[in-house]
């Protein structure tokens, strides 16, 4: 062996006892049921922890998809109704005060139409991404916070998930005659004399981000209430994991 490497062998060799650890140490907290008013079993193995992660997430997308997919899912809570993009704020005004507010208002319902159709096709989606979670990364949020699993699968699927979930969208905007109404208070503002810049009748982007953005506030709402509500472990595997009381 050479000198370089003889030298660096015990630094090699701490770094990878630390890990070790680390990981000890993750895997202890994991099981030890560190949220408040919890009993988790302390014999949950790796294998229920990253399931029981992953059924709170798929658990998660049902209610969210269930909620949101429905007739004013979207249009009738105030929390996920879209409006028209930033950048065509200033056509809605413009066209209210010439008299045109309800195309604007068809534009505004149609889009949100479009976003509640296009939202339970989703499922299989979310399912694929919750799938290709590694239970290694899903044994480190079993104590994590409130919102922790969401948080991370929404770090690392979002862009893939509104990739996936734009053709839906584009369908839905188009089947809604949504795609009709925008495009036609945009071209109708772009033809206005006062109009200097002129605005790009796309929805696709901003609806799909919305969406997306709606579905994954669902996600951490039902994570946080298995988290803390034994009545929402409906499971065996949940109870297990997250503690049955």
């Amino acid at each position: 062996m050479k000198k370089g490497m003889l030298f660096l062998l015990p630094a090699m060799l701490t770094l990878q006892v630390s890990q070790a650890q680390l990981l000890k140490k993750l895997k202890e907290k994991a099981m030890s049921g560190t949220t408040t008013g919890n009993t988790t079993n302390s014999n949950v193995t790796e294998s229920e922890a990253g399931a029981g992660i992953k059924e709170a997430l798929s658990k998660g997308v049902n209610a969210g998809i269930a909620a949101l997919s429905k007739k004013d899912g979207f249009f009738g809570n105030e929390a996920y109704k879209m409006f028209l993009p930033e950048d065509a704020v200033k056509i809605e005004k413009t066209l209210r005060s010439i008299g045109l507010g309800s195309q604007v208002d068809k534009a505004i319902l149609q889009i949100n139409r479009a976003a509640e159709g296009a939202v339970s096709h989703a499922a299989p989606i979310f399912v694929d991404a919750i799938k290709q979670m590694s239970i290694t990364d899903a044994l480190k949020l079993v104590s994590g916070g409130n919102n922790s699993v969401t948080e991370y699968f929404k770090g690392k699927t979002s862009d893939q998930l509104k990739a996936a979930f734009s053709p839906s969208i584009k369908g839905a905007l188009d089947s809604t005659s949504a795609t009709k109404y925008y495009g036609d208070i945009v071209n109708t503002y772009n033809k206005l004399p006062t109009t200097m810049n002129k605005v790009n009748p796309d929805l696709q982007d901003y609806v799909t981000t919305k969406a997306v953005a709606a579905l994954f506030d669902q996600i951490s709402k039902e994570e946080a209430n298995i988290r803390d509500n034994p009545a929402a472990r409906t499971t065996d595997l949940l109870k297990k994991v997250f503690g049955s009381k």
